[in-house]
């Protein structure tokens, strides 16, 4: 049974509470009674083998103008939670990394995290879909210029972009004949320092890049398909797209039960995946949005599923 809920993620007084899936949470744990706490990354600290932590205890109610109130700062420890989140945006730095490694501290303690620090750490949301080549496009992964230019060549028009990136950042399309070949792949593989992943592009990006969450490897029955706005390639929201809701097909539900047996042996119990068309192109185990527009849209309670699921596995 879950009684206080710690959450890890950006500063709750930056957040945008309409479309927060972080928030969405809170006010599912607030319909329960549960003491909710928020930290952020700076708020965890390790004393010899025990994590510390000095966190925020807030009230929460759906009004965008008012919503949290902080109740008490506590300097405390990981022992002080039933269960954390771990909710963090990227960027994916050497600081994210470490706080994986703290977190796991807390599951020494005997507290349970979720997504599994260690999995999180491990599972590069552009790469760890690879690991299931039946369902994605052609890409590569390369630093070398030649090999990203030959893949180029190969396919005429690719999508370019780095392996840390996250909202559509840094994401180019280099279409047949194109000028700026060369200096985007200098540019984003730092003059053939740093890896970057090259992928055929997908037309069907026109319909939507369609974010699917799923619970302990169980989808949503409705995804986000994120459409770009005119002249874009990208569908992120954060880059312009706007949102549809789109009932999922067989080929979504295929793509979801391949991975599913992987997510559950990993501990990634939340986790949004991206698809174009008939193609996995990302496994986003961070920090997944978009329940509250699937919510608003479809009268689900994406959080509250969520959190009956943690609660029934802790028991």
């Amino acid at each position: 049974m879950i009684k206080h809920l710690g959450i890890v993620m950006d500063p709750i007084a930056s957040i945008n509470p309409k479309k927060d899936s972080s928030f969405a949470m809170m006010l599912a744990a607030a319909r329960r009674d549960w003491k909710i706490s928020v930290m952020t990354l700076d708020n965890l600290s390790l004393d010899k083998d025990q994590l510390k932590v000095n966190y925020q205890t807030i009230a929460v109610k759906d009004d965008p103008d008012h919503y949290y109130e902080s109740l008490a700062m506590t300097e405390g420890d990981a022992r002080d939670f039933d269960c954390i989140l771990m909710r963090k945006d990227p960027p994916f730095n050497m600081d994210y990394i470490y706080a994986t490694y703290l977190l796991e501290f807390a599951e020494r303690q005997g507290v349970p995290v979720f997504n599994k620090p260690g999995s999180i750490r491990d599972c590069n949301e552009k790469l760890f879909a690879l690991q299931f080549p039946e369902c994605v496009p052609e890409v590569i992964v390369s630093s070398d210029p030649d090999q990203l230019k030959a893949f180029h060549a190969q396919y005429g028009d690719v999508i370019l972009k780095p392996l840390d990136g996250m909202g559509g950042q840094s994401i180019f399309r280099i279409q047949p004949k194109d000028t700026n070949r060369n200096v985007i792949i200098e540019t984003l593989t730092q003059l053939g320092t740093q890896k970057i992943m090259a992928q055929r592009y997908l037309p069907q990006i026109s319909a939507g890049d369609t974010r699917i969450l799923l619970i302990n490897g169980e989808p949503v029955p409705v995804g986000l398909a994120r459409v770009p706005s005119a002249g874009e390639t990208r569908g992120n929201l954060a880059a312009g797209g706007s949102g549809v809701p789109r009932p999922l097909t067989d080929r979504d539900r295929w793509i979801c039960a391949q991975i599913g047996p992987e997510l559950k042996a990993k501990g990634l119990v939340f986790v949004g995946i991206d698809v174009i068309g008939d193609y996995l192109t990302e496994i986003n185990v961070t920090c997944p949005t978009c329940i509250r527009e699937l919510d608003a849209s479809e009268g689900f309670d994406i959080a509250g599923d969520y959190l009956d699921y943690l609660s029934g596995a802790l028991g």
